[in-house]
């Protein structure tokens, strides 16, 4: 299957835009892909082999699930490549446009349950929430 790109262009700096991508205390903030769910926990070992654990779950408590990546490769400020439980694969590479500005950009493998829209719209949802995480912090 074809994998699907996002990405987001974000009028800050590589640096924070890195740093409020993967420290948990501000994972926890821009982790869901609406605002009636929440990101309650998020651990994250930023190392080649290392794993990327965050629980999303709908504030009223009525769903959640846990999430798990395994780290493939990191080039600090530039990319990650990691790998899902099942196997699926992402990357997100950071590119400094200059120097207030970054592009993140999402490859990820689909999963085979839900419609690849579907699936598009909610990653770019999250992407979205994290843009706008990072413009008001």
């Amino acid at each position: 299957m074809t994998p699907i790109t996002i990405s987001k262009t974000i009028s800050k700096p590589v640096q924070k835009v890195w740093d409020y991508f993967n420290l948990p205390e501000h994972i926890v903030h821009w982790n869901f892909a609406h605002e009636s769910w929440h990101c309650p926990k998020a651990e994250n070992d930023l190392q080649v082999g290392g794993k990327l654990k965050t629980r999303m779950e709908a504030k009223d408590g009525s769903f959640g699930f846990d999430f798990e990546g395994t780290y493939d490769e990191i080039i600090p400020s530039k990319l990650i490549r990691y790998h899902m439980e099942d196997g699926r694969k992402v990357e997100i590479r950071f590119d400094e446009i200059d120097q207030d500005t970054t592009k993140v950009t999402e490859i990820f493998d689909p999963e085979t349950l839900n419609p690849i829209e579907m699936q598009r719209e909610g990653w770019n949802a999250i992407l979205q929430n994290f843009h706008r995480y990072v413009m008001n912090s």
